[in-house]
């Protein structure tokens, strides 16, 4: 019979490894390698995300995985010190400040896109 009681999303990417560095390290998540070697991030609400290494990956075209923070202002000083690049869209293709944030102005939250070692497009956002 179908359950939904343990599911989990995935994505790929260019090399394990390196995404292991990046999400254990440099974002400081709690993440394992399984029996079949794919990475498991263990999110801190409990869910499990999988990324999984692909020969042939293209990062993806949109957000894969969101991180809400209570202060995007510090949330992106932050990353901007552990050396992720946050300023990652041209204005003309979408409008950010100098530290890569873009303002919701009152039609969404304030949000800051990044990129892992693959390519794939992460985020935090302001949470209130």
């Amino acid at each position: 019979m179908f359950t939904a009681a343990h599911a989990f999303s995935g994505f790929s990417v260019t090399d394990v490894a390196a995404a292991h560095t990046f999400y254990g390290e440099t974002l400081g998540l709690d993440v394992s390698l399984n029996s079949m070697g794919f990475l498991e991030l263990n999110l801190a609400s409990g869910g499990k995300v999988l990324a999984y290494g692909k020969p042939n990956h293209s990062p993806a075209s949109f957000t894969i995985l969101n991180f809400p923070v209570d202060d995007i202002e510090s949330a992106v000083d932050d990353l901007i010190a552990r050396g992720v690049e946050t300023k990652i869209y041209s204005d003309d293709e979408f409008p950010t400040d100098s530290k890569g944030i873009a303002r919701g102005n009152g039609y969404g939250p304030d949000i800051a896109w990044f990129r892992d070692p693959a390519g794939n497009v992460l985020a935090v956002m302001q949470a209130s």
